[in-house]
């Protein structure tokens, strides 16, 4: 098979057979010809009667000009032969989509302050970051406290959802975690995608204590319509900073994290996701990109090539002005040696 070899000049214009362009290297040689060599062969006899016709001192100018020119047309020949070609790539992406639900936690622990701003912010910022990631899927958002409600369905839309999660606050339901809760509404939203994965990222910074439906249940639910479920412990180890409202204004106290990596470590593995714990938002980051590549969309780009000849104006103009210095030398600037 040939080695297709092609240069690309700008925008769309490419060379197909740029090896003719050593020939513009022969420039140099034709110009010491046309003006060095040639440079007393200039005074010469004329005929008797094109004496009263002389051009004065333009004929010259002229001559020089035509000189440049056929230098402009072996140059236009040259880089016809190397044909300029207009390429225009089309693709066609096929995308065997990954469904992703976020089911994040959005209770009043959230607000702790061992992240900046908090740990909602940086769920919030950091979640937003991993839907720009994943260009070909669609995504859907879930928040949960005391109970849980879809804030955005499964959607293509990135935009839509970025929107909706930049809106997410904590106080818009009930306070409480209802991790159950949470996942089965997840769950609800993939049973009857078509997609070739479904995952459920959830991520909460507390213990199961409300709503009617068990995280265990809810797990088995995700399993039988084979849903997989990353789960995130957030929270640093010990003691985290809560915002607490005195009579003096809201202040800072110490309050011990209590995470249950227990159940959230059973629901991964009965689902086939895994757990994480994310201390910081440097470690919630990281969590969120190991993620992002075990979830890897299988995308098949098919690329079709057109391309149009562009070298004709390059030979016309070559032509046209060969043509007319031929045409001014057999008339004009005809001579007898």
């Amino acid at each position: 098979m040939k080695k297709e070899v092609v240069m690309k000049l700008w925008n769309n214009l490419v060379l197909e057979d740029p090896w003719f362009l050593l020939l513009l290297l022969l420039l140099p040689l034709f110009i010491y010809f046309t003006w060095f060599r040639r440079k007393g062969s200039d005074s010469q006899m004329t005929l008797p009667f094109l004496e009263g016709l002389k051009l004065g001192g333009w004929k010259p100018v002229l001559k020089n000009l035509m000189r440049i020119l056929s230098l402009l047309a072996f140059a236009g020949l040259v880089i016809a032969m190397a044909r300029p070609q207009e390429a225009l790539q089309e693709e066609n992406i096929t995308s065997e989509g990954i469904d992703i639900v976020l089911a994040v936690d959005v209770s009043g622990s959230m607000l702790a302050r061992d992240f900046e701003p908090d740990r909602l912010g940086a769920a919030k910022n950091m979640g937003i970051d991993f839907v720009d990631k994943r260009e070909f899927d669609r995504i859907g958002l879930v928040v949960f406290a005391g109970e849980s409600f879809t804030q955005c369905p499964i959607t293509a839309d990135h935009q839509v959802i970025k929107k909706l999660f930049s809106e997410v606050r904590s106080g818009l339901i009930e306070d409480g975690t209802a991790i159950g809760m949470g996942l089965a509404t997840s769950v609800s939203r993939l049973k009857d995608s078509k997609a070739e994965s479904k995952v459920v990222i959830l991520m909460t910074d507390g213990v199961n204590n409300s709503g009617f439906i068990d995280p265990i249940t809810a797990a088995e639910t995700a399993e039988q319509f084979s849903v997989k479920v990353y789960t995130i412990g957030v929270g640093t180890e010990g003691n985290a900073p809560y915002p607490v409202k005195t009579m003096f204004g809201t202040r800072l106290q110490q309050m011990e994290v209590n995470i249950d990596e227990d159940l959230l470590k059973e629901i991964a593995e009965k689902t086939g996701g895994q757990y994480f714990r994310a201390t910081d938002n440097n470690s919630l980051q990281k969590i969120y990109d190991q993620i992002d590549k075990l979830e890897k969309t299988e995308i098949e780009v098919s690329r079709v090539k057109r391309r149009t000849e562009r070298f004709y104006p390059f030979v016309f103009a070559s032509l046209f002005i060969l043509g007319f210095s031929l045409l001014l030398n057999y008339t004009l600037f005809r001579k007898i040696n």
